[in-house]
């Protein structure tokens, strides 16, 4: 950050460290008349703040973050996966960015199952059989060309800079250093970029430099989504592929297109909700929770209440069976009732399908032709908000906690292992967990299903709230959680992210409490109206940044699950 006369990056963190500094609190917002942008890396951040500080708007500064986390953030982070964004401009212009991976064009509907009809192996999330065609990067170049501002090239020059620089790894990576460094023959293209050349792991604080990342990235720069879907990167892909047994080919990474689309849009009292379309499955399950709870008081149950608690639980427990119900990719599943499914008379007939006090019993009899299967909490997510006012929110994902865990040799980054959220097993359901139907079946080009809900919120036509988070089946309520917080109880940004959350959805019938800030009665009385309860640590890691309505100023706040959380201000000389 030297040498920079007209302007300057200031990265907040609860202990006011630099920026090499670990996560910011949450519990104070950063406050700001000009841009902010929150992430899950400090480093990235930064990197977004700095664009807007050289001119950059909403679009370019979210794809220098993204970028900058494919470096810093391997978990999640990622130029291999797939994701969503939401564009609100402060024109009132309203649009979405469908990037999520493609099945494949050799992919099957029963490519995953043995001779008995159960899944060989893990396969669908082990293995290069397990990776979707990579979107991120159509996605970002899709965004860019539409209403990006900035040169491209200059988006790209903070994560080259921190790939051949390098950047110091943390405590938060030692888990997968340690795990990779027992199964180096394995990983051997990964262990070349994530062990020393002796084979032994990077202890917190040293720097980690990434060479053969730093190429890819440098194509890209030259040549947008051509240096990743055409030339070497591609070459490099395709042939780490055929040598591992992966199926993707070419001809797979010549036809990805991101694809931009209609928001799926609806209100909450006097609150217009953005949020992304299928497939995603974010927007369509939130606007109908809030739909359903704009029925009762919030307000006078208090927040976190057993009212509040119960209530919230049974609005999960009906739109997650709706998600399971209805739900996929919309190019090979048209009839998708979208508009039933989040309008308010049908909202209406779901809460009078609600009993205060006595819990509903979810039954997974009603849905025979599903499979049970893991959707990663792996994932991150990015809110920007720029000096004018354009708003993005954006979430994107490897899948699993790095992904396929297989780096492309030569190229440099981590594969996903996204084609795990298919159903792999065609016709089977039980109540022991997550659900699939057949609107989500493998099938060529097909994208799988997500729970990612970047989503804004606006009122009286200008952008009030950006806000989204990772955690697979719980994105969905933690934004939902967040949503409530800022509008029905009046909690600051930093606030609304930082309470603790509660998870239902609908199979198993269980609500999952995070295990700390919740009064031991409010939990007996919710049990007592027959709910079954368990305990999570954590749950999400919400980004978020609060427009205030009358004065314009700017929020953000980044969650403290975060381990490298942090909310960046521009400030202009």
């Amino acid at each position: 950050m030297k040498n920079r006369p007209i302007s300057k990056i200031f990265l907040f963190s609860f202990l006011l460290q630099s920026v090499l500094a670990t996560a910011q609190s949450g519990r104070i917002p950063v406050s700001s008349e000009n841009g902010i942008v929150s992430s899950s890396h400090h480093l990235a951040s930064n990197a977004g703040a700095k664009i807007l500080a050289e001119g950059g708007n909403a679009v370019d500064a979210s794809i220098a973050t993204a970028f900058a986390l494919a470096v810093t953030l391997p978990s999640a982070g990622n130029i291999g996966g797939g994701g969503f964004m939401i564009y609100r401009g402060s024109d009132g212009t309203e649009t979405s960015f469908n990037f999520r991976e493609k099945a494949p064009l050799a992919a099957t509907e029963t490519m995953y199952l043995d001779e008995n009809g159960k899944v060989k192996n893990n396969t669908n999330h082990e293995g290069l059989l397990a990776v979707g065609v990579p979107g991120t990067v159509a996605g970002l170049w899709k965004a860019h060309q539409k209403y990006g501002k900035s040169d491209w090239k200059d988006l790209l020059k903070p994560a080259l800079k921190l790939a051949k620089k390098g950047f110091p790894v943390n405590e938060d990576m030692q888990w997968f250093f340690e795990g990779l460094k027992e199964h180096q023959e394995e990983y051997a293209s990964t262990a070349k970029v994530f062990l020393k050349k002796n084979g032994e792991i990077y202890k917190n604080g040293e720097i980690l430099i990434q060479k053969d990342l730093f190429k890819t990235l440098k194509r890209i720069q030259k040549k947008g989504a051509e240096g990743f879907y055409k030339g070497k990167t591609a070459e490099l892909l395709t042939d780490f592929m055929a040598k591992n047994g992966g199926i993707i080919t070419d001809e797979d990474l010549v036809k990805y297109e991101a694809e931009e689309m209609q928001p799926i849009k609806g209100t909450y009292r006097d609150y217009e909700i953005i949020g992304m379309p299928p497939p995603s499955s974010g927007g369509v399950a939130v606007i109908e929770m809030l739909n359903i709870l704009e029925g009762y008081n919030m307000t006078e149950f208090g927040q976190n209440s057993a009212n509040s608690l119960h209530v919230i639980t049974e609005a999960m427990r009906r739109a997650f069976a709706d998600r399971a119900m209805f739900l996929g990719d919309s190019n090979f599943n048209p009839n998708m009732p979208l508009s039933k499914l989040t309008s308010k008379n049908y909202a209406e007939k779901l809460r009078n399908s609600i009993q205060m006090e006595i819990a509903s019993k979810s039954d997974s009899a009603n849905f025979n032709k599903a499979h049970l299967k893991h959707e990663s909490k792996e994932t991150t997510h990015i809110s920007v908000v720029d000096k004018d006012g354009n708003a993005v929110s954006m979430t994107y994902t490897l899948e699993q906690s790095y992904g396929s865990k297989h780096v492309v040799e030569g190229a440099g980054f981590l594969l996903n292992n996204e084609m795990g959220d298919f159903n792999p097993i065609p016709g089977y359901t039980n109540a022991k967990g997550l659900i699939g139907t057949d609107p989500n079946l493998i099938a060529p080009e097909k994208r799988m299903l997500s729970s990612m809900s970047p989503t804004i919120v606006a009122k009286n036509g200008k952008t009030v709230l950006v806000i989204g988070s990772p955690g697979g089946r719980t994105i969905i309520n933690t934004v939902l959680q967040v949503i409530l917080n800022t509008i029905d109880y009046n909690l600051d940004i930093a606030k609304a992210i930082e309470s603790p959350r509660i998870h239902h959805q609908w199979l198993p019938d269980t609500t999952y409490f995070e295990e700390w800030g919740f009064s031991p009665d409010t939990k007996r009385i919710y049990e007592e109206m027959g709910h079954e309860i368990d305990s999570r640590s954590t749950q999400g890691r919400a980004m978020g940044i609060y427009i205030d309505p009358e004065t314009g100023m700017r929020y953000g706040a980044a969650d403290s699950r975060s381990y490298n959380g942090a909310a960046a201000i521009e400030i202009q000389d």
